[in-house]
């Protein structure tokens, strides 16, 4: 697609290339049929949700997660205990539904993006979904939401799925909003292999390299990166 904003900001051009996609690149197709055949399916929601973002976003449906880490996703937040999410990056909100139905009783999920287009999808399936109650949508850029928020807020889980150039920026605000033994979960970590790529000039393959540098540098964080969908890091906060 010709620009991708999701959280950041609105007038920055970048591509999102074809290697992003709904699937674990590092398995192959019949095994990506086994692993998701052998997992919990989503449910009639989330199916109609990823259907219809397909057929209205054709370009830019690659950006939303597959079936099995939206699974993965919402067990992990139920094994955390989660009762506050934040999510940077919401799209057209199959993953909010993931963390919105992992949480606690009374539990609450604060999703920061910019597009109303996208969003207003995401709206309409949270409430199909019966979560709407449960998510907060911020409409700006994510670090001014983060920036405007008191110093007291924390969260048990987050998950960074946004611009890949703001990866360094939403991690160092991300971080010290975590409670210890809290959970960050960043997408697209892998890049469709980008990131062991020499030849590669790609702006966002770069800009993930120099994320991945940061966030295993960080001693405020135990951290693996996951080859699920297109490579999905998970930290744990010391």
């Amino acid at each position: 697609m010709d620009r991708d904003y999701r959280a950041g900001r609105a007038d920055r051009p970048l591509r999102y290339h074809a290697a992003m996609t709904r699937r674990s690149e590092q398995l192959s197709e019949e095994l990506q049929d086994y692993t998701v055949a052998h997992s919990a399916a989503p449910d009639a929601v989330l199916s109609q949700l990823a259907s219809e973002t397909a057929a209205a976003f054709p370009d830019a449906a690659v950006m939303q997660i597959g079936p099995e880490q939206g699974t993965f996703m919402t067990l992990l937040t139920q094994l955390t205990g989660a009762s506050r999410a934040l999510e940077i990056g919401t799209f057209t909100g199959y993953s909010a539904i993931c963390l919105a139905r992992g949480l606690a009783d009374g539990g609450k999920l604060t999703c920061c993006d910019i597009s109303d287009e996208w969003t207003s999808v995401a709206r309409r399936y949270w409430d199909l979904a019966g979560v709407a109650d449960r998510i907060e949508l911020q409409l700006r850029p994510a670090v001014e939401t983060l920036r405007a928020m008191p110093a007291t807020e924390s969260f048990d889980i987050a998950f960074i799925d946004a611009d890949k150039t703001g990866y360094v920026s939403y991690w160092d605000e991300v971080v010290p909003r975590i409670r210890p033994g809290g959970v960050i979960l960043v997408d697209n970590t892998l890049y469709g292999g980008g990131v062991v790529d020499p030849d590669s000039a790609d702006v966002n393959v770069a800009a993930i390299r120099a994320f991945n540098d940061h966030a295993v540098a960080d001693d405020r964080v135990v951290l693996v990166l996951l080859p699920i969908g297109d490579g999905l890091t998970l930290a744990r906060k010391k």
